[in-house]
């Protein structure tokens, strides 16, 4: 029975595999391949926080372009692959094996080149020396083999660990019969569950390194350049989408490969809905306009919100609320330093947001119109990985964003900004976008009388 599981499961794993095609480096990249020494860091310390037992990675699927219709391309990698390898991979697996005594292994599989299909693609990069150069693994095997060999890896009689754990990621990605057989043996033959691995790397990502943190550096510039051209264009009678368009031309004009998310142009009524990312409306003299934007520069995003008015300037009491929500942003950006947490931090804004709303939004304080949360990570997800409760330290990233949403008033408010955590507090990272409204009303001057 378990033998059959097996041969189906490997034979499903090898077909799957073979036909995403094969192995990519990050080749042509504005963004330049990572560092070997970044990726030998990351990976070492995974394997430390393993102490003993066995992960499994893969990497990410093709998309179909008849069926999935990709917009960008057809293919973005599995963050984590991508953090712990620097490849691009469709059909690629990653093992690394972890021990308390003795050395740790990793083996890295790839898609054997395939001359035929590299007539539609262009070159691929399979195993070989040169996968071995740009990853720093140096067991680099046909993947072919993987399908027989991560099996007897992990379950047979020559695996090179004792018991210890197996780590599985929940993105897993092609071979979920070989996931399934794997989990249910696991937990037959060694009497325990898998472990996740997502919680594992999620916890490395929360920390950036060098390579890490100039790539978000500048997936945040390219967007701070965006948004300062759409707030020059803007002007009433413009639709949300040709706002979108400007944001997106500036990424890619300036090397990003793609959005970190879907572009938000919210005007009017729409922009009390936290996640509208339609586009579709004719911006009114009058109207205030969300747009919340990030730029994707070499696997990181940028995740940055200006409101601006529409007619170059706001009115008294836009700016009032406008106003209350900088000063509450700065009051929790101020408070940025290691050993808070983003708990602590949205406590802060709220407290000032309270103290200081006056009669804005009537009889009861405008913390009830405030109703999301202030903060959450960002790296190569715009709410990256990792626990939202652990205390700040040096090289986590975060967005600060508070707002106010008055439906009745069709009026919505958000100001975000992306903050380094370093030893002597908090860097704005965001801080080149005109944020104060003196600012944003003076790089909107050609709409005034």
């Amino acid at each position: 029975m378990f033998m059959r599981v097996l041969v189906r499961a490997s034979l499903s794993l090898a077909l799957s595999l073979v036909g995403a095609g094969s192995a990519l480096c990050q080749a042509g990249s504005p963004a330049g391949p990572v560092p070997v020494d970044r990726l030998r860091a990351r990976r070492a310390a995974l394997l430390d926080r393993l102490g003993e037992g066995i992960a499994v990675l893969s990497s990410a699927q093709l998309k179909s372009i008849e069926g999935d219709y990709p917009q960008d391309s057809d293919y973005r990698e599995n963050n984590d692959f991508f953090y712990l390898t620097g490849l691009e991979a469709p059909g690629g697996l990653l093992v690394l094996v972890a021990r308390k005594a003795g050395p740790d292994q990793t083996f890295l599989y790839l898609p054997a080149r395939d001359t035929l299909r590299e007539k539609w693609t262009g070159p691929r990069l399979g195993p070989g020396a040169e996968a071995t150069r740009l990853t720093g693994v140096a067991d680099v095997r046909p993947v072919d083999r993987g399908a027989a060999e991560i099996p007897d890896l992990i379950l047979g009689s020559r695996s090179p660990a004792r018991a210890g754990a197996l780590y599985l990621s929940e993105r897993f990605g092609g071979g979920s019969d070989l996931l399934q057989d794997l989990t249910f043996r696991w937990g037959r033959q060694r009497g325990a569950r898998t472990r996740d691995l997502d919680e594992q790397i999620g916890r490395l990502r929360l920390v950036k390194d060098g390579d890490e943190l100039s790539r978000l550096r500048r997936a945040i510039g390219i967007t701070a350049e965006a948004l300062q051209e759409t707030m020059r264009a803007a002007k009433p009678g413009i639709w949300e989408y040709q706002l979108e368009a400007l944001v997106e031309y500036a990424f890619r004009r300036s090397g990003a490969e793609r959005v970190g998310f879907p572009t938000i142009v919210a005007s009017g009524p729409n922009a009390v809905t936290l996640h509208y990312d339609t586009n579709r409306r004719q911006i009114q003299p009058g109207d205030l306009v969300v747009q919340d934007v990030g730029a994707e520069f070499g696997y990181y995003t940028a995740d940055v919100t200006r409101t601006i008015p529409i007619s170059g300037r706001f009115t008294p009491r836009q700016r009032a609320l406008y106003q209350l929500v900088l000063t509450t942003q700065q009051a929790a950006i101020d408070s940025v330093r290691p050993g808070t947490s983003i708990a602590a931090l949205n406590r802060i804004a709220r407290d000032f947001m309270r103290q200081h709303s006056g009669d804005l939004c009537g009889p009861d304080t405008c913390v009830p119109y405030f109703v999301h949360g202030l903060s959450h990570w960002l790296g190569m997800d715009v709410h990256d990985a990792g626990p939202m409760g652990i205390r700040l330290e040096p090289g986590m990233v975060l967005t600060v964003e508070p707002g106010i949403y008055l439906a009745s008033e069709n009026l919505g408010i958000r100001i975000e900004d992306d903050v380094l955590v370093t030893a002597a507090g908090g860097e704005v990272l965001s801080r080149a976008v005109p944020r104060t409204a003196e600012e944003i009303e003076r790089i909107m001057e050609h709409q005034l009388p």
